[in-house]
This record gives C-alpha cells, sequence and structure tokens, in this order.
C-alpha cells in the first residue's frame, strides 16, 4: 500500500485545492436548518458549481457522465472539500451516493438519459425509500406491495425514516412483488415520482428536534412498469449494486469532521479545566489513537479498491468500528460540558473568554448516537463480520413461545 500521491494525485488535489479557495468565499450563507426550501436550493446551487467545473460525479464512470476518477482521487476530493469545510452533498445525497451509481450499473440506456444529468447538475432531488415501520435493518421482511396491472405496478403501503421526502422530486422505492415468504428474491426496485396521487408525506421529528425525517404512506400508487430497475422480483441484488459503489470512502467526510471535533475538544477541557485530569487525557489520547486507525483503514481500503476494483470487507470493519468511537467522542463531550450540555445555545464562562460551542457538541453526542443505529445498527454490523468475514455460525433464530393450552 503505497500512501504517497502520484504527480497525477498531486495535480489534482492542487486543481481542486485552488478551485475551492476561489468559490468558497462567494458563496452564500447557509439557511436556517429547518427551512428546507432554502436549503435545496443552497445544495443544488453548489452542486451546479461541482458540475460547472468538472466535479460533479467525481465518483461515476465516465460514462455516466461523471469525472471517473481512481478511488485514490475520490479520497483526495472528499479530504480537500472537508478540510476546506465545503458544504456536503447534501439534500441530495440520496440521488447522488445511491440512486445514480444504481442506474448506471442496472438503468436501461432510456433511464440513464432520463435521470443522471439531473442529478448530477441538482436539478432534481432523490429520497429513499427503503425502511419501514416493521422493516429496518431486517430490510427483506418489507411489507410495501406492488401489484402489476397492465402497464403500472399499483404500490400500497408505508416507508419511514426516508431522508428529505419533502423537497425530493423521486424516490428510489423498494417493495414486494413476490409473496411473503419470498424475502430477498421477492423485492423490485422501483422510480417512484413524488407527485404522484396517493403519495402522502408526514415528517417526523427527531430527539435532536429536526425534521429531516419523514414517513410516507402510499395508497394504490401507480408506477409506471417502465420505472422499474432490474428485473421483477430481482431488487435485492439491485440494492447490493449501489452499496458497492462507495468502495470504503462514504465515512470519509464524517471522519475528517470527528479528528477536528476531537481537537475542539481538548480546547473545551482546557479552557475548563477538565485537562489537568489524567483520565480525561487518557481518554483524549485512545479517541486520538483509533481515529488514527481508522484513517489508516480507509487508505487500506481504497488502497484495495484501486488495485482489485472490489471494495473488500474493510467498510463493514469501518462502519463498526467508526460510528462506536464517534459515540464515545459524543459521550467524553457531553462530560466535558457539565450542566452547561443542557445547554441549547452556546454558554459563556465567567471568566469572559467565550461562549463554550454547547449547541455543536451536544448536537454531535444526539448524531452519535443515530451514527450507530444509520445504514445498519452495530448489532447486524456484528453479524455481517462475524458470519460473512469471519465465517461464524448464523445466528440461531429464536421461535417465539407457542400460544394457546395444550
Amino acid at each position: 500500500m503505497d500512501l504517497r500521491d502520484t504527480d497525477d494525485e498531486r495535480a489534482f488535489r492542487h486543481d481542486l485545492r485552488s478551485w475551492l479557495g476561489g468559490v468558497l468565499p462567494a458563496l452564500p450563507s447557509k439557511p436556517p436548518a429547518d427551512d428546507w426550501p432554502a436549503r435545496r436550493a443552497y445544495d443544488t446551487h453548489w452542486q451546479r458549481l461541482l458540475f460547472d467545473a468538472g466535479y460533479a460525479g467525481v465518483d461515476w464512470p465516465v460514462e455516466g457522465g461523471g469525472r471517473g476518477s481512481s478511488p485514490v482521487e475520490q479520497l483526495i476530493f472528499k479530504e480537500e472539500l472537508e478540510r476546506a469545510h465545503a458544504p456536503y452533498v447534501g439534500v441530495n445525497f440520496v440521488g447522488l451516493l445511491h440512486a445514480g451509481p444504481t442506474i448506471i450499473a442496472e438503468g436501461t440506456p432510456d433511464q440513464r438519459r432520463r435521470y443522471l444529468p439531473s442529478i448530477l447538475n441538482g436539478d432534481e432531488v432523490w429520497c429513499q425509500g427503503f425502511s419501514e415501520p416493521d422493516a429496518g435493518s431486517d430490510l427483506a421482511s418489507l411489507r410495501t406491495r406492488a401489484t402489476r396491472d397492465g402497464a403500472d405496478y399499483v404500490v400500497t403501503g408505508s416507508k419511514i425514516w426516508t431522508s428529505h421526502a419533502e423537497v425530493a422530486d423521486y424516490c428510489e422505492l423498494l417493495v414486494r412483488t413476490g409473496d411473503e415468504s419470498s424475502r430477498h428474491h421477492g423485492i423490485t426496485w422501483l422510480i417512484m415520482p413524488m407527485d404522484l396521487p396517493g403519495v402522502e408525506i408526514r415528517p417526523l421529528t427527531t430527539i435532536a428536534g429536526s425534521d429531516e425525517f419523514a414517513e410516507l404512506s402510499l395508497d394504490e400508487v401507480r408506477i409506471p412498469v417502465a420505472n422499474r430497475v432490474g428485473d421483477e422480483n430481482d431488487g435485492w441484488r439491485v440494492t447490493m449494486v449501489t452499496l458497492s459503489f462507495e468502495r470504503g470512502t462514504a465515512f470519509v467526510g464524517d471522519l475528517l469532521e470527528a479528528v477536528e471535533l476531537l481537537a475542539q475538544t481538548v480546547t473545551v477541557a482546557q479552557r475548563t479545566g477538565a485537562w489537568s485530569d489524567p483520565g480525561v487525557r487518557r481518554q483524549v489520547g485512545h479517541l486520538q489513537a483509533e481515529l488514527d486507525a481508522l484513517w489508516a483503514l480507509t487508505k487500506r481500503n481504497v488502497s484495495q479498491a484501486a488495485r482489485t476494483g472490489v471494495p473488500g470487507i474493510g467498510g463493514t470493519v469501518f462502519k463498526l468500528a467508526y460510528t462506536e468511537t464517534r459515540q464515545r467522542l459524543g459521550e467524553l463531550c457531553l462530560s466535558l460540558l457539565g450542566r452547561a450540555g443542557l445547554a441549547a445555545d452556546d454558554l459563556d464562562l465567567l471568566d469572559g473568554s467565550g461562549p463554550l460551542p454547547c449547541e455543536t457538541m451536544v448536537d454531535d453526542w444526539l448524531r452519535g448516537i443515530s451514527l450507530t443505529i444509520a445504514a445498519g445498527t452495530s448489532q447486524i454490523q456484528r453479524n455481517i463480520v462475524g458470519e460473512r468475514i469471519l465465517g461464524l455460525p448464523k445466528e440461531p433464530v429464536v421461535m417465539p413461545p407457542a400460544t394457546g393450552h395444550r
């Protein structure tokens, strides 16, 4: 594994850094967190800037309209954007990271021509309709039913934890087209326009006060069969194809953000006098070592993908280790704030040294909890590592106790 940039990679980093230095100061201020139409406008404006500069879809193949960069250049791209504090991919992360790559790999030529350009240039926003109230981590138990009726599928059911549904134009939707016992083999992947009759959106408010998630109710929604990606009942395989596109770089921005948060935590510890506690310094040292190890694992995953074209097993290991490290970092932040952690806003210290970043650190603590749940809980990740990587026996199925009188 050679961690040094090649001449081409150094040139790519230099050009990107120069472009960011010129464009970021001219960006407007970020809109309020609860103004979703304004956030959509802000995020899609940033996407258009990337598109016009040739940086949109840096990890998409050229035939999909992207840059066709190597996994190493993808890592450089995300690293430079995070270090420059550039905007995140934002409300269209589903379109750019999931739906677009899926259509590239599994869509028809007509679907690629229709949807890919508008995802890349920011014109259209997507959301994800995978999880259901009774099918979260166990996605194969989903029950939203799609029945074929001529040239349409008629879809009835519900989805939950649908990010940014209220500003989305399309939804990547998993539905059951096989019988209830078909599990993975009876799922189909559909493109659902969000303005179809029968689609109802109900925002959900999280513990952090955000309403970025929603529940979708689908009542006999008619989706054209032409909107199916892949074959009927083959949606599980299509979904697994989606996940292979990230090549171990999915959490790079989050990881670099955690490094900055740890540095901010040290500053808070020093200002509050907690830095004199050997236990606090020990926790910081352990967290720094874990983040360093995760950065090395990221480079290993990217190096492997560049060499073999296969993401390998490192992504699952990284997801499990990173999210739990991030949760411990959030707990340390909260412990250092003490009673100030009950505040929703930054608080000034009595010594006149300026405010404590209470709002940022409390929000990050709450987000750290969600990271061990989103995209597969830690329990599910441990099962994947144990069964698929280490080859351990599958977890036994526990049958419910029998009911009734004998």
